[in-house]
């Protein structure tokens, strides 16, 4: 399902974050949003996912309008946002079973937390992880349910070098898979090693 941003513009108040913006996601393609810190990296990707609405221009998935309420969207959609939260009082298997089970899905919950490091943590409760290990059961929360477009907001955060390495092998097994991807990113390996085009904020 591709991902389509047109004229696309927000500020807060008169003052403008970004204005006239327009790229397109196709199916299997990634793009990576760049620019300083302030310059509204994580505003656009919060409005790529419906947490918050443009001031003006359009953002269509697979062609239609950008509906955060419909369940069209909910299935197509997977989102690491800069705010991502959890369930306080579900472990971290029972939290990523809940997500699968919800949205009706096949994946292998055990074999995940093995991919994303987690497998050592999987009864604790979330609110006793480390920094790093909530934001691999953020990224572990968007692997476990089906997806059509993926949108990521700084995905490397708190990762380590092998972590690192992981996202990128992952990401491009997205593309792979048919997944349009949109992420921002400080990292310029993953950046290089993943997008095919970058927008620059």
């Amino acid at each position: 399902m591709s991902l389509a941003v047109g004229d696309a513009g927000f500020g807060y108040g008169p003052v403008p974050l970004f204005s006239g913006l327009s790229f397109n996601v196709a199916p299997g393609e990634a793009v990576a949003v760049v620019g300083a810190n302030g310059a509204g990296k994580s505003t656009l990707l919060r409005c790529l996912a419906g947490a918050e609405v443009l001031d003006s221009g359009s953002v269509l998935i697979g062609g239609a309008s950008l509906d955060e309420s419909s369940a069209a969207f909910r299935t197509a959609v997977a989102s690491l946002l800069d705010d991502a939260d959890h369930f306080p009082d579900l472990s971290v298997v029972e939290h990523l079973r809940l997500l699968a089970s919800l949205h009706s899905s096949p994946f292998d919950v055990l074999a995940l937390l093995e991919e994303v490091g987690l497998a050592a943590v999987a009864d604790q409760l979330p609110p006793t992880l480390s920094s790093g290990q909530r934001h691999r059961l953020g990224l572990a929360s968007c692997f476990v349910r089906p997806r059509s477009v993926l949108v990521l907001d700084e995905p490397e955060q708190r990762l380590d070098a092998s972590g690192r390495a992981w996202l990128r092998s992952r990401l491009l097994a997205e593309k792979a898979a048919g997944v349009a991807v949109v992420f921002a990113s400080h990292d310029q390996e993953l950046v290089e090693a993943v997008a095919c085009r970058t927008v620059v904020l």
